[in-house]
């Protein structure tokens, strides 16, 4: 099973993506991670990928789409979950044309809905572990006391993201909504698209992430 995550910065997309890997065996193929990868792994795409950055350039969506082919013929999973990619339309034909040619499809496009005063909300109260990146927040999942992560079990750092504030997190929104608007009426058209409240606890989110996916 093949699904893409689609929601704004702070929507639960990470935290939901963690629960399906490790409920459900799928892989998280995240972008910017495969291109931290291919940086520093010396393979041919690894060093062209390695050039691209160096030069301070764009990475295009050849090279993107020649990262997750690799992933897609190499790593054995109950399905991959696509993280920050596509972003445009362009992207989102190349993906359905990778999946054809590799003999997949794609089961699922999952937006994930918020309000936007809530997330903003949300956000600016939000702190990650520097250990593994685990998610807290001052409101609903304070740091704990002894300042020991309740994920990895290691004493942290825990850090706030520079930009989680609320001039530049309204920024970001709109960035999302002006990219993602036309793959939501792409995948609309196609069937594809499902719906979630974003804004609920992570258990009600997973709860109704899974119905979609075993109805």
């Amino acid at each position: 099973m093949n699904i893409i995550l689609l929601g704004p910065p702070g929507a639960g997309k990470g935290t939901q993506a963690r629960i399906l890997v490790e409920e459900r065996g799928m892989v998280q193929l995240s972008t910017g991670d495969m291109l931290r990868e291919a940086k520093d792994s010396g393979t041919e795409m690894g060093n062209l990928v390695a050039g691209v950055m160096a030069r301070g350039e764009l990475v295009t969506d050849e090279i993107v789409i020649g990262l997750i082919r690799e992933k897609l013929e190499t790593v054995k999973a109950n399905g991959f979950i696509f993280d920050g990619f596509p972003r445009t339309l362009a992207q989102a034909d190349a993906l359905g044309e990778l999946l054809a040619e590799e003999g997949q499809t794609l089961d699922a496009v999952i937006e994930m809905q918020v309000d936007d005063a809530a997330l903003v909300a949300r956000i600016t109260a939000r702190s990650t572990c520097g250990n593994c990146g685990e998610v807290y927040n001052d409101q609903t999942k304070p740091i704990p006391a002894d300042g020991v992560c309740t994920s990895c079990g290691q004493k942290a750092e825990f850090k706030r993201r520079a930009d989680d504030n609320e001039d530049s997190l309204r920024t970001r929104l709109m960035e999302y909504y002006k990219k993602t608007s036309p793959l939501l009426g792409y995948y609309y058209a196609k069937g594809d698209l499902k719906s979630v409240d974003g804004m609920g606890d992570m258990d009600t989110v997973k709860a109704a992430i899974s119905g979609m996916l075993d109805a």
